[in-house]
């Protein structure tokens, strides 16, 4: 199997690509703030096998003052201390929305979620979730590499 990429998505659809960094960019900006949001694109990221957007949010949570040591337990985010109710909420809810169609475990996930957010919350950790899935589905399909050096401010 090659790992080249198969074709400069991000130039051969400009719409298309502006409306998914359109995306990002209001739940980022949104009622579940940025740390929270980036822990949940890169636990996502880790689930379906993304390089590049794991090795990106990883980058943009350190930026952010993250330490290593809590990023590199999002893996097993379960057993970790690291997490506060509320960021364990928000990765279960994802790790069950991810795993859409296949597993419909939701319910829990759903209970568990609302204890920590409101609906605008929830709508927004969704519409985060669908978005990362979706960079996830264009960067493997397409093979996109992750950058031996990464553009400056990332």
């Amino acid at each position: 199997m090659s790992h080249a990429a198969r074709l400069p998505f991000f130039s051969l659809a400009p719409k298309s690509l502006h409306a998914m960094i359109n995306l990002s960019k209001s739940v980022s900006q949104g009622a579940i703030g940025e740390r929270l949001f980036e822990l949940v694109n890169l636990r996502v990221s880790q689930v379906n096998g993304c390089g590049v957007c794991v090795d990106m949010h990883w980058r943009f949570l350190l930026k952010q003052g993250a330490d290593p040591r809590h990023l590199n337990a999002i893996a097993g985010w379960r057993e970790a201390p690291f997490f506060s109710a509320r960021e364990r909420a928000a990765l279960a809810w994802a790790d069950a929305l991810n795993a859409l169609p296949q597993r419909d475990d939701t319910d829990a996930a759903y209970l568990e979620v609302l204890e920590h957010f409101n609906e605008t919350e929830i709508a927004e950790l969704s519409y985060g979730v669908a978005a990362i899935r979706g960079w996830n589905v264009l960067n493997i399909a397409l093979r996109n590499q992750i950058p031996e050096q990464p553009a400056p401010g990332f």
